[in-house]
């Protein structure tokens, strides 16, 4: 590989990351908020410690990433203690009305109006947050996620 070429790869690369600590600036660290509100489609949430990792998934019905990844959060949400939070997409009827056809089987909390967003630091969604078993946040993710990098996220988080 040329030396322009090694060149051009080093300064993506650290674009991406430049990028990735501007938009996880503002995430809470540590022992996250409390989620305040009813779970809306009568599913248990998760609150807290738990003997592995858990995870925590702001998410909007409008957002087309969030739907590339719903696949991703269903199969993780089926094995790993967590809840959602559907930020800004409507009412509690509206929400429902969107799991119902996307076949989603999430606990879900409506954040009609962002608060809880606000309180996590969250500027956009999708944000994962994954908590350790100690109930503090071990990574977070903003943006697209592969399931692989997700089940890593998750796998390391065991180790506390």
């Amino acid at each position: 590989m040329s030396l322009r070429k090694s060149l051009f790869y080093g300064f993506l690369v650290l674009i991406v990351l430049v990028g990735q600590q501007v938009v996880n600036r503002d995430l809470v660290e540590g022992v996250p908020p409390k989620v305040h509100g009813a779970v809306i489609n009568n599913k248990v949430p998760w609150e807290g410690a738990v003997e592995g990792p858990g995870v925590i998934y702001f998410w909007a019905s409008w957002c087309g990433i969030c739907q590339s990844i719903q696949g991703t959060m269903s199969d993780v949400l089926a094995q790993t203690p967590g809840m959602t939070v559907a930020v800004k997409s409507g009412s509690d009827e509206d929400i429902q009305k969107h799991l119902k056809k996307s076949e989603l089987d999430w606990p879900v909390v409506n954040d009609e109006d962002g608060a809880i967003g606000d309180a996590f630091g969250i500027r956009g969604v999708p944000t994962i947050f994954v908590i350790g078993p100690s109930g503090k946040i071990k990574f977070t993710a903003v943006g697209y996620t592969s399931a692989l990098g997700l089940q890593l996220r998750l796998w390391l988080a065991r180790f506390e």
